[in-house]
């Protein structure tokens, strides 16, 4: 009689055993998955298809590469008091999990990447990825655009006409680049044990990964 009344108490305690060693597993598992994300890194490659007022400025490098039709446009919308700008930067990400150097393999699916543009340390617009990425643990890199757009009068109301328009030349022109740019960035990863977002953000830049 005593032993039959005994085991349900002993089947509690075995049960309770199992969660608590199942418990600890997961979060042995998400503290490892967290450790990996802290390797994934970004750099800012390039930027593409750099649009002003519409006019695609990848071949100019300065204001009189403009035509006559061209120049009155930008002028009237400067007067206006709008410049508006879209362009596509390429986000690289690396993911360095490939097995190696007490690593795990594993492949990340990047399905955040919420962001402010910094324009010459000037914080812009937001923006993020229009679809998860997938990074696979190769230690290669991975392409992730980033589609942009916004009013450069917006931001720069203290800059002159001829400014405004060399820093989209400086930025989108034909001897481009993203020297000028940033990103205040907040990854969102897919994990095996759900999404997972940087507790902290990150800033991305075109000099080195970070």
């Amino acid at each position: 009689m005593k032993d039959n009344k005994s085991r349900p108490v002993r089947a509690a305690i075995v049960l309770a055993g199992c969660l608590a060693f199942s418990s600890c597993a997961t979060l042995g598992n998400m503290a490892s998955v967290l450790a990996n994300l802290q390797h994934l890194k970004f750099k800012i490659a390039s930027v593409r298809d750099f649009r002003l007022l519409g006019l695609d400025i990848s071949g100019r490098s300065k204001l009189t590469d403009f035509g006559a039709t061209d120049i009155l446009k930008v002028a009237q919308s400067y007067s206006a008091k709008k410049l508006p700008v879209s362009f596509v930067m390429d986000v690289l990400a690396v993911n360095p999990n490939d097995g190696t150097g007490g690593t795990t393999k594993t492949t990340s699916t990047l399905t955040g990447l919420e962001c402010r543009l910094l324009i010459d340390g000037k914080p812009t617009v937001t923006g993020n990825i229009e679809s998860p990425v997938e990074i696979p643990g190769t230690g290669q890199e991975s392409v992730i655009p980033l589609r942009l757009s916004l009013d450069l009068l917006e931001f720069f109301t203290d800059k002159r006409y001829e400014d405004l328009v060399g820093m989209a030349l400086a930025i989108g022109g034909r001897n481009g680049s993203a020297a000028r740019l940033s990103l205040d960035a907040q990854p969102t990863v897919s994990t095996p044990v759900g999404p997972i977002t940087y507790p902290g953000r990150i800033t991305i830049v075109s000099t080195d990964f970070r």
